[in-house]
């Protein structure tokens, strides 16, 4: 990441200078969105979202990419050299991490949050497989998380104050209802490609969106 010119330093404060895009970047520290879920969180028109969504891409604080479970849907999220932004204080200490088999992504999440925030981390899936994927044990090694003695676990919502769903699979995302109610962090399904490059891409996503919190 190169250091930002006056320029770039000028456009990003401008385009935070608006109380209502304040918001949706603050939204975006918690939680990649569609502009769907915005709509419905700030109760505005389409067409003053797709303005301030194109200021805040303009000045580099966004992106959208496409949705891995429905290539129709797309998701705004935080850009990566915007991800400091996060603020450690904003979650709650107890998270559970969800995605569809609960094999690689949100076993992997849980084990990175423990070992770099330090407080209480799970997983589950959706529609758990039989097994944590032997790449994910793999992963863990290299990097020398803690799975222990990882099975997958069947999703189960958490109603205890203080806690936070995270789902890191767009399908998941979909299959669950109320979304505004949960985080998500679009990240691709390491397994569909199987290899462990792909998973190791899955670890490198997850430490981006980890690290800061741990600051």
């Amino acid at each position: 990441m190169g250091v930002r010119s006056q320029n770039d330093r000028a456009q990003v404060f401008a385009a935070l200078g608006d109380p209502l895009r304040l918001d949706i970047v603050d939204e975006l520290v918690l939680s990649d969105r569609t502009p769907g879920e915005l709509i419905q969180k700030f109760e505005i028109p389409s067409a003053l979202l797709a303005h301030h969504l194109d200021v805040l891409e303009n000045a580099q604080i966004i992106e959208r990419i496409e949705s891995s479970a429905d290539r129709r849907k797309r998701f705004i999220r935080l850009t990566e050299r915007n991800l400091p932004l996060l603020v450690a204080s904003k979650y709650p200490k107890n998270i559970q991490f969800i995605c569809r088999h609960n094999s690689a992504r949100s076993q992997l999440a849980a084990a990175i949050w423990k070992k770099l925030v330090g407080t209480a981390a799970s997983s589950a899936g959706t529609d758990p497989a039989k097994t944590v994927h032997p790449l994910t044990f793999q992963i863990a090694k290299r990097h020398d998380l803690d799975l222990g003695l990882a099975i997958p676990r069947k999703y189960r919502p958490l109603s205890a104050q203080r806690r936070l769903e995270i789902t890191v699979c767009d399908q998941s995302h979909d299959d669950l209802s109320m979304p505004l109610s949960r985080s998500h962090w679009s990240l691709p399904d390491p397994a569909e490609i199987g290899t462990i490059t792909a998973f190791e891409q899955t670890y490198q996503e997850l430490i981006k969106r980890i690290i800061p919190l741990a600051k």
